[in-house]
Formats: structure tokens, C-alpha cells, sequence
């Protein structure tokens, strides 16, 4: 069976226009006798306001319920989108996670996924059916409604694409079609890449790319599922290669293949901190169990047997994390928080940095050059990343994209 995995992100489902639109396109493509399976997100917005509604309701809110709520947009979409495709008389039906048995961990909001059921979905596509899953969810073993985090539907198509062994994904997007040097609404002259690494496409993601979700490009790296991220509106134009480097011809291969920019980060600094062993590990142990993901981490010189340790958590943990930190005061013995929302997080991404020397200097010339200051470094195999002054985001991302010559 030659399987079509295909997902549509939130501005490709924005209205019911966009959505008879899709419909139209699918329906074209069943017309070539292929097994076609589509993962929705919710409409542009919706769970936005879903997430609104719950903030409303209650600052912290119950995380069994906040999943059940935020995760209706993705159903919404699923249902509108089959019957878009009836109308065309067209054999389709929407499946819930639960119906097929996309089994995940209890972990709501971030959860992982376990195993991929995939039987019932076949039973309908040798019936005929386009198959429409809701994306971004899944179900525990007691049933409930588990979530991804956000751009989770990228996670649900890679892993019906697994399962149901097709020969790649492909990632249909209204806004954009590919991945690009950098974010070409903040830069204009921004290149679309052909082709591009699992591993550099998981830094850009887990950096701030908005156009894949990170916990997608892992799996599909694990798995070795190609991906393939076009436009919607524009399918004969070429987009972009999602694949394993060894794969990548070598021309398309530089030392800095994108920028990126993360403005959801925040930072928490943690002033008085007693400067003894242990003590790192009584401050991260409960946000890790938490959930909460800590990317950098600085901590100063001692003074007095007594330093400041600052890092940096997503914006949407902040609330969790500061609740989690002042209920365990006593035990850290710290003298203060501080916390800082307005920083944005650059980055340049490489594969060819592990073969070019100099590119981190170039980074850091470039944004002295600049006027622009940096206040935390963090740097692997593959990337380099500072936090700057939010409001310098944009010069940093123009200075650094024309020095490496990205455009």
C-alpha cells in the first residue's frame, strides 16, 4: 500500500476557504489511487484562545483539564476537513487518538509517545477512506487526553509516517515553504534551504525555529523518516529535505546553514546562593521532575561562599518554576529571585562547524560591531548560542545573517 502522510498547520486550516481549498487538493491526489492519511492542527489562533480561556479560569491550571481543552481545536479541525472531503464525494472520516491507539506517557502538555496503533487507521484506508487524525495529542493508559506542546501535530505526522512506513512526511505549511536561512518575516533577504541535516533542523527547532517542532525532528532523526516541508498553496515549488546529513549532496553543505531566534525565553537568577556541592542539584531537581526544560546555565564567582546562579526556562514554565523555587527556600537558603522576560535567544546552526574554526569569533565580533550585548554563551558541536537584550533581536539577526553571508 503506497501510504501519504501529510500535515496541515494552523494558518493552512485557518477558514473553512482554506480548508474546501485542501480538500480540493486531496482529492486530486486520491483521484491517483494513493492511501492518504492528513494530521490537522487547530485553525489559526484557536488554541491561542483556548490557552486564554484556561489562563481566565485559573493561574496554574489543572493539567488533566487544560490538556481535554486546549486539545478540542485539533478535533475541530479533523471533523470540518472530512466533511470538506465528503462534499466532494470523497470517502473520508476523522479518528481520535483514542480510536487508534496513539499511546502516550502521563506526562501532560509534554508528553511522549509510546507506541503507534495503527490497524484501524489500514482498515479504512483499504476501504477506500482518507483518514483525518487530530494532531498535538494522544491518550495515557487511563484514557485521558495528552498533549504534545506546541507545533505537536508535526510530532503526531512523523510518527503515523513511522508506523505506517511510509517513504517520508510531508509537512504542508501556509506561511512558508521551507525552511529558511532565518525568519524571513524579520529578514527579507532570508535563502530557502534545500536541504538540511536532522541534527542542524533539531538545533534550529529546539533554538527558536518556529517551522518544526523539536520533539519532531528527533523522532524522525531516531526512526530515519525523511520529511519534507513545502508550501500549501504552492505545491509545485520546491521546498525543503529533512534527512540524514550522509545523505545531503556536498554542495549544500556550510559552515552556518541558518539563525535563529527565540523570544519565549525567560531568565530566573537565583542571587545569595550558598556555594557548597548539592546545592545545583536541590535547585534542578524539582523543575526536571516538573517537567521544565533549563536550557543555559550560569553560575558567578564565589564570594563569601555565597554566588549567583541565573538560567533560562520557556516564558509559558516561569510561573511554575518561581512557585517551585520560593516553596523550597528553606532548603536553598538563597537571598533572592530575579527574573528577566525581556531576552531573545540567537543562535547560529552548523553542521561545517565542526570542521571551519573562527566561526564562534566571527559571532561574537559581529554583535560587538553591533552595540550588542551578550549576557549568557552556551555552545555545542553544531551551534552557538547567546542571550541578548530582546529589543536587539532583529539588528543581531540582519548583522550576523550578512556576515556569514546566509542570504
Amino acid at each position: 500500500m503506497d501510504i501519504i502522510v501529510q500535515k496541515y498547520g494552523g494558518t493552512s486550516v485557518a477558514n473553512t476557504r482554506k480548508i474546501k481549498s485542501i480538500a480540493k487538493n486531496v482529492s486530486k491526489l486520491k483521484k491517483k489511487n494513493k492511501s492518504i492519511v492528513i494530521v490537522v492542527s487547530a485553525m489559526a489562533g484557536e488554541t491561542d484562545r483556548l490557552h486564554n480561556l484556561t489562563e481566565k479560569i485559573s493561574k496554574i491550571p489543572n493539567e488533566r483539564e487544560y490538556d481535554e481543552i486546549v486539545s478540542s481545536g485539533e478535533k475541530v479541525s479533523a471533523g470540518l476537513v472530512a466533511m470538506a472531503l465528503m462534499d466532494l464525494k470523497v470517502k473520508s472520516i476523522s479518528l481520535a487518538p483514542a480510536k487508534f491507539g496513539l499511546l502516550t506517557d502521563d506526562l501532560h502538555s509534554k508528553a511522549t509517545i509510546l507506541s503507534v496503533g495503527t490497524k484501524a487507521i489500514k482498515d479504512y484506508l483499504k476501504k477506500g477512506y482518507v483518514v483525518v487524525v487530530p494532531g498535538f495529542q494522544g491518550v495515557n493508559l487511563k484514557g485521558d487526553t495528552t498533549t504534545f506542546g506546541r507545533g505537536g501535530s508535526d510530532l503526531t505526522a512523523v510518527a503515523l509516517a513511522s508506523g505506517l512506513k511510509a517513504s517520508h512526511c510531508e509537512l504542508l505549511k501556509d506561511d512558508v515553504d521551507g525552511i529558511y536561512t532565518t525568519d524571513p518575516k524579520l529578514y527579507k533577504d532570508a535563502k530557502k534551504i534545500n536541504y538540511i541535516s536532522y541534527a542542524e533542523m533539531l538545533e534550529m527547532s529546539s533554538l527558536g525555529s518556529k517551522v518544526l517542532q523539536a520533539k519532531a525532528v528527533e523522532y524522525a532523526n531516531n526512526l530515519k523518516i525523511k520529511l519534507y516541508v513545502k508550501s500549501t498553496s504552492n505545491n509545485s515549488k520546491g521546498g525543503t529535505w529533512v534527512m540524514d546529513e550522509k545523505s545531503i549532496p556536498i554542495k549544500e553543505q556550510n559552515a552556518v546553514t541558518g539563525i535563529t531566534h527565540d523570544l519565549k525565553q525567560s531568565k530566573i537568577t537565583i542571587s545569595g546562593i550558598q556555594d557548597k556541592p548539592g546545592v545545583a542539584s536541590r535547585i534542578f531537581k524539582p523543575i526536571g521532575a516538573a517537567g521544565i526544560v533549563v536550557d543555559m546555565i550560569v553560575q558567578n564567582i564565589s564570594t563569601d561562599n555565597k554566588t549567583d546562579l541565573t538560567f533560562t526556562i520557556p516564558k509559558v514554565d516561569l510561573n511554575k518554576t518561581l512557585k517551585i523555587l520560593k516553596t523550597n527556600r528553606a532548603k536553598l537558603n538563597y537571598d533572592k529571585l530575579i527574573e528577566n522576560k525581556d531576552i531573545a535567544l540567537i543562535s547560529i546552526v552548523g553542521a561545517g562547524m565542526k570542521t571551519h574554526t573562527g566561526v564562534a569569533t566571527k559571532m561574537f565580533d559581529t554583535l560587538s560591531k553591533s552595540r550588542i550585548n551578550i549576557s549568557m554563551i552556551s555552545t555545542s558541536e553544531i551551534k552557538i548560542s547567546c542571550v541578548i537584550d530582546q529589543s536587539k533581536c532583529k539588528k543581531a539577526i540582519k548583522s550576523l545573517h550578512k556576515e556569514f553571508k546566509l542570504g
